[in-house]
């Protein structure tokens, strides 16, 4: 039962006060502030309730949707180092979460209940949530002391009392201690007296005079009895020693003392001087002073001098625990009559507290475009003290864009008084201050670190109207060309650029064919080499973005030129160099000097100097015989031809352009010096004779027709027929060794539509019988002073134009066809 007495400190009527006079204040400020707080519930529990028990539906009963619990962080805030209740915001249910003993958290005070407020933020809003705790009968009467001696003299009279220690019993109400029950006895009855606080003491009252010789000592028990269901009981054990004749009781001279002392008075400090008289004399009229241990927690603040009967300070005095403190004074004897008083101390407040700040909610970022009023921060400030001393005035710096508006008692709201610009500030230092009104004042201050959030409110820039870059051509595929350089004035994400490359078409091609941009440096590449006859220039628009949503952007033009570059050696056009063929100029024996033998036409794709063209003989057969003209190519004889002069000549003429380094491309020109055609053949023909012929072939033709059809069968006695006929043909010519005549005179012809020369030449030939598998291959159009042959080839001579044959015999042995190349 003593461990039962340490569950209720001295505090404990402080902080009930102090939550009593909350409630008072909460609801005049509710009354005051008309719809200003959002809801009020509130809810009745017993204690001892299980932890997780529910205790109420706080969606349900603030009309509040369970997403809006979860997307505006529904909180508690009970500024109470215990958190007896938690909310399930999944559920919208409020439950306990620490367990409830309503005679720890309110003493003997009713009704007993705890308030907290449920905090939503986006938007913020506030909620006040009273929790009652119903008493349950859970604690028994107890006696602080389990056993009591009394010493009472014989001589005492009918009538008179002997106060009985009182029994405490935490609960309140019905379940609080009813009645006193005394042990059945001779000599003593109980009565029972309420205290102006409603508690209820005993008194044993003398019913007949005692005899020490007939009974030396009584034994009695007195039983503490609640009003609980189940009821529960308390006893202590009396032992009454009756002592010799004493009959006067001591009496005080004021039945109420009443005192005043300043909390955080320094021990010792005198408060009041309690007197009492006994009418006995001697040793039976000594008086010993105390306090009556009603409650027990009182008595260790205040000391009692027991001879002098002076009350002084004996420990800590704390207003904000106790505000006023009734002490019950016991007057002894010797002989065991005990007088009874009282004595009332106030205690006056001393500011001794410094306001305390707590942080409700508060948001440490906000954006630079939010709206006038927009609520940064709530905090909740408490000052323990009372009166003035207890008035709190809250106060920011003036030249911040901020103000501090007053909501509830004692909470505050810091919100927004100027539009914010992330560029010029992007953070505050905003120290909140609170002040009391004491004398002297206190305080206290909290500093707050306030980031602006950046908005996309500022376009890429580029450092430029607009770019020129030079490429040459022939570049690598992957080469850096120029880069772009954007920025941006906002921050992070919002001023995070990326490069893109515009939709646009170069040369009927998507740009992005030619080039390519890095995203992120803005560098451009090439993807290709550029080949500068192809395009010169390149004009194209890059987009800087940034990241903000939405995005922000804006273009700049750049143009790229391609530098040319030797790259193209000279074109010969002519005369034609045919892989396998012989193409020679015919000049005649009597050509005089500069006879014009030929033009060597050559072009170049590059331009400006790349492309002037130079031309020098090489390498000649008879370096005298012919010249080449630097500029315009066209070889000529540079003396008489006489017989002498080789008919094949061969030169080799190199043309250059005049780049750097210069690019060359050679040509051979194969001259006949002849009067005649079958003197070229001579010299330029080699005919092989390949008898060699694939029977097989006929064989597997013949054996694949006849499996088929008749028709194929016709087909095939037709191809015999023509086979056979053809045969007796390659005879006639085999016996006639007639030579192949050229006959037409020069003209000149442009084969490839680019040149500048007619070279395409008309012959038309005889053939011997044994040239049925070695053939002549000549140029196929035009010019009559170009022979073209190929010694391996293995088709039949055929003629270029209609013409008519040298042999205008029916029959002649002569097969003619035109000539294709």
């Amino acid at each position: 039962m003593a461990t039962r007495s340490q569950l209720h400190p001295r505090n404990v009527r402080w902080r009930l006060f102090c939550i009593l006079q909350w409630e008072v204040g909460f609801l005049l400020l509710l009354t005051s502030m008309g719809n200003r707080v959002a809801g009020q519930i509130r809810y009745s529990i017993p204690e001892e309730m299980k932890t997780g028990s529910v205790i109420g539906s706080v969606a349900q009963d603030l009309g509040l949707d369970l997403k809006r619990l979860r997307s505006g962080r529904a909180r508690i805030v009970s500024g109470e180092n215990i958190q007896y209740t938690e909310l399930k915001t999944d559920k919208g249910i409020l439950v306990v979460n620490e367990r409830i003993d309503r005679e720890q958290l309110c003493g003997d005070v009713t009704p007993c209940s705890f308030n907290f407020e449920m905090i939503l933020e986006n938007p913020i809003e506030l909620h006040r949530v009273t929790v009652e705790i119903l008493d349950i009968n859970d604690n028994a009467p107890f006696f602080p002391n389990k056993d009591i001696q009394f010493e009472m003299s014989e001589s005492a009279t009918a009538g008179a009392k002997f106060p009985v220690e009182s029994a405490v019993d935490p609960d309140v109400g019905s379940n609080a201690l009813q009645n006193y029950i005394l042990s059945p006895n001779d000599y003593f009855i109980l009565k029972q007296h309420a205290n102006p606080d409603g508690s209820k003491y005993a008194e044993l009252v003398l019913q007949r005079p005692l005899d020490r010789e007939e009974h030396p000592s009584l034994p009695l028990k007195v039983i503490a009895v609640d009003g609980g269901n189940p009821q529960r009981s308390g006893t202590v054990n009396i032992h009454v020693s009756v002592l010799d004749a004493n009959d006067n009781a001591p009496v005080f001279n004021q039945s109420v003392y009443r005192a005043v002392v300043v909390e955080n008075a320094a021990k010792g400090t005198y408060i009041t001087t309690v007197n009492a008289t006994d009418a006995d004399s001697g040793s039976n009229g000594e008086i010993i002073f105390n306090f009556s241990k009603i409650k027990g927690f009182a008595v260790d603040i205040f000391s009692i001098d027991e001879n002098t009967g002076v009350i002084s300070v004996g420990g800590i005095i704390d207003f904000e625990k106790e505000k006023k403190i009734e002490l019950r004074l016991e007057a002894r004897d010797r002989g065991g009559f005990t007088g009874t008083s009282k004595v009332i101390i106030d205690v006056i407040d001393v500011n001794d507290n410094d306001p305390v700040i707590n942080i409700m909610s508060f948001s440490n970022t906000v954006s630079e475009d939010a709206p006038l009023g927009t609520t940064i921060a709530v905090i909740n400030v408490k000052d323990a003290d009372s009166e003035k001393n207890g008035q709190i005035k809250c106060t920011i710096d003036k030249t911040l864009p901020f103000k501090i508006q007053s909501s509830l008692t004692n909470y505050y709201n810091l919100v927004a008084d100027q539009h914010f610009d992330r560029e010029t500030t992007s953070e505050y230092v905003i120290t909140i201050t609170a002040t009391d009104s004491g004398s002297p004042p206190l305080s206290s201050s909290v500093t707050l670190q306030l980031r602006i959030s950046d908005v996309n409110d500022n376009v890429p820039l580029f450092e430029k109207k607009s770019y020129f870059a030079y490429v040459t051509e022939n570049n690598s595929p992957g080469m850096s060309i120029t880069t772009v350089s954007a920025q941006d004035l906002d921050w992070s994400q919002n001023a995070r650029i990326s490069y893109f490359l515009e939709d646009t078409l170069i040369s009927g091609n998507p740009v992005s064919n030619c080039l390519s941009i890095n995203s992120e440096t803005g560098v451009l590449y090439a993807v290709r080499s550029f080949d500068y006859e192809q395009i010169k220039e390149l004009q194209l628009s890059v987009k800087a973005q940034d990241g903000g949503s939405p995005p922000l952007s804006s273009n700049v033009t750049v143009k790229i030129l391609i530098q040319d570059q030797n790259d193209n050696p000279p074109q010969v056009l002519y005369p034609v160099q045919t892989g396998g063929s012989l193409v020679a100029e015919l000049v005649p024996r009597s050509a005089d000097v500069g006879y014009l033998v030929t033009k060597v036409v050559a072009v170049d794709v590059d331009s400006g100097q790349n492309a002037w063209l130079s031309y020098k003989l090489q390498k000649a057969t008879d370096r005298a015989l012919f010249e080449v003209g630097s500029q315009n190519g066209e070889i000529r004889t540079i003396r008489q031809v006489t017989d002498k002069d080789a008919v094949k000549q061969r030169l080799t003429v190199i043309v250059e352009d005049n780049g750097q380094p210069s690019r060359s491309a050679t040509v051979v020109v194969n001259v006949a010096v002849a009067d005649s055609f079958p003197e070229v053949l001579s010299e330029f023909t080699d005919f092989t004779h390949d008898k060699e012929y694939n029977d097989n072939l006929t064989f597997y033709l013949v054996l694949a027709l006849a499996v088929v059809s008749f028709l194929f069968i016709t087909c095939v006695v037709v191809i015999i027929s023509v086979k056979i006929y053809r045969w007796r043909q390659s005879r006639v010519l085999y016996h006639s060794n007639l030579p192949v005549i050229p006959y037409y005179p020069p003209r000149y012809s442009d084969t490839l539509g680019t040149g500048t020369l007619q070279h395409v030449y008309n012959y038309e030939v005889c053939r011997t019988t044994d040239s049925r598998k070695s053939d002549c291959n000549f140029g196929g159009a035009g010019s009559q002073n170009v022979l073209i042959m190929d010694p391996s080839s293995t088709g039949t001579m055929q003629r270029i134009q209609s013409e008519k044959s040298i042999l205008d015999e029916p029959d002649s042995p002569l097969e003619v066809r035109p000539l294709t190349y």
